[in-house]
């Protein structure tokens, strides 16, 4: 269940604190345990009533259907660094890996399945398995190296300059028109795009290769991972950890200017620039300002929940051991419907993700029950609500769906910022992806995560290396923190590192 929230008398500071962080998200809670890792008080503070940010998990639809929120499948909680470190099982989460990490089924039910096994993969793309073998194999094999380039300061040399470059060969390749000169079928490509769209952008532009070909290989290296009892498992344990370290959490507290904060050496900021504008734009250079109203945000999501008294009717056999599917088409389908989205149009048949937790895990619904977590990409801002539309999609693959449905829970994504106002204009990856975005946000310069304020650094998806649940935002916030205002030089990772903590950076 969700954290409660903490109210009890005194549990706000007096007076003054090492660190104040601004946001419970996975990003805010990361830096806020390297923080008092570090022996600093710490604490946080959180606007909803629960922590979790983009890791919520609550009741939707129906009493006992129990929804995620935001997130529903973590590749990055595996492979983060960050959690590597913190251990989530030693901390009592157990990450359940489905068989299928994610499905592409077509009309006429065909499907590309995307197993955990690598070679099982190969051998149902046919004639393309051979094509899919040696795109992903290299990045599968040193997928650790993989992650340390994902998830990289993008400051930084990674360690691992062989697997940098393999990757950067790849998205050189399926990020521009030769994108698919090694594949003959239709199952392959369309298996790969499905991925790439993740980015909510065409997928065939370099920064949405990257992240399809770094998924991909992740899918095949640790899965795609769902939090037994939902993603708010993840965000429980991280400020469990943080309580047992002295460090506090006030929920239910909305910060609206930095002067409402306690007196802090080191602030920092869990917020979309948007955000930072409204805590501290008084206090920012007026050239810094500028530059932050000038931040794009990009293609957005209507989500989409539903209460289903049974499984997923899947016509193409696979489907129903997939924890994650992607639903649009093929390949020049998927093009198309992004480019629409991109353009400010909402396709008639959008692209639709599908998270079916029940493959793994039976507590998320009472009485043989089922949820399905879906969200639709429309245009920035969007107020439509496609539930019907997404409903129409998950026919076109699952003849009889709609006969399932008990209930369906639908946020457009004008309304999206309501639960998270970092999701600006329904925006759930922190910004838009574009090449130089990507790299360089939120600003062009040498530290992204210290602000012109003194002590004061953003720590959110709008950092890099950008979305996901894996924390990494708020570890490198955190060591920059340490760094100049405390001068303390350790290795966050070794202040993230708990005795007991059973590493999961292993295949």
């Amino acid at each position: 269940m969700s954290a409660p929230a903490e109210k009890r008398p005194g549990i706000e500071p007096n007076g003054e604190v090492d660190a104040v962080v601004v946001g419970a998200g996975p990003n805010g809670l990361a830096a806020a345990i390297v923080l008092a890792g570090a022996g600093l008080d710490v604490v946080v503070y959180e606007a909803a009533p629960t922590i979790g940010g983009g890791a919520r998990t609550a009741e939707l639809t129906l009493p006992g259907f129990r929804h995620d929120v935001c997130s529903a499948a973590h590749p990055m909680g595996l492979a983060s660094p960050f959690f590597g470190a913190f251990g989530l099982a030693a901390h009592g989460v157990r990450m359940l890996r489905p068989e299928v990490s994610y499905a592409h089924p077509l009309d006429g039910g065909r499907v590309g399945l995307a197993w955990r096994d690598l070679e099982r993969t190969a051998d149902g793309l046919g004639q393309d398995g051979p094509a899919w073998r040696s795109l992903l194999g290299p990045l599968v094999d040193s997928w650790q190296g993989l992650a340390d380039v994902a998830l990289s300061d993008l400051r930084s040399l990674p360690p691992d300059l062989v697997t940098a470059a393999r990757l950067a060969l790849r998205i050189a390749e399926q990020g521009s028109p030769l994108w698919g000169a090694r594949f003959r079928g239709t199952l392959a490509p369309a298996l790969l795009t499905g991925v790439s769209a993740h980015a909510i952008a065409p997928p065939r532009a370099l920064v949405p290769a990257g992240v399809g070909l770094v998924l991909a290989a992740l899918g095949h290296a640790v899965g795609w991972p769902i939090p037994m009892g939902g993603s708010q498992a993840i965000v429980d344990a991280m400020a469990a950890e943080l309580r047992r370290r002295g460090g506090r959490i006030v929920t239910g507290r909305h910060i609206g200017n930095l002067a409402e904060l306690p007196r802090a050496r080191a602030v920092l900021l869990d917020l979309a620039p948007a955000g930072l504008l409204r805590v501290a734009g008084d206090a920012l250079p007026d050239r810094y300002a500028r530059r932050l109203r000038a931040y794009r945000y990009g293609g957005a999501v209507c989500k989409v929940d539903f209460a289903l008294s049974g499984p997923v009717p899947w016509q193409a056999p696979g489907c129903e051991r997939a924890g994650t599917l992607h639903l649009v088409g093929n390949r020049a389908e998927a093009l198309a419907v992004e480019r629409e989205v991109a353009a400010g149009r909402h396709p008639e048949r959008p692209y639709v993700l599908a998270v079916q937790p029940g493959v793994v895990d039976p507590t998320r619904a009472p009485n043989g029950g089922h949820t399905l977590y879906t969200y639709a990409h429309v245009p920035h801002g969007s107020p439509l609500d496609l539930g019907e539309a997404v409903t129409a999609q998950l026919e076109r693959f699952a003849p009889g769906f709609r006969d399932l449905v008990l209930a369906r829970h639908v946020v457009p994504a004008a309304k999206l910022p309501e639960h998270n106002p970092n999701q600006v204009g329904g925006d759930i990856t922190g910004g838009a992806l574009s090449v130089w975005q990507t790299a360089m946000r939120p600003l062009l310069r040498r530290d992204p995560y210290a602000t012109p304020i003194p002590g004061v650094f953003v720590c959110s998806a709008s950092t890099p290396p950008g979305p996901a649940v894996h924390g990494m935002c708020g570890l490198y916030a955190a060591r920059q923190a340490l760094r100049r205002t405390f001068g303390i030089t350790t290795d966050p990772l070794e202040l993230v590192r708990t005795p007991s903590a059973d590493p999961v950076r292993r295949r």
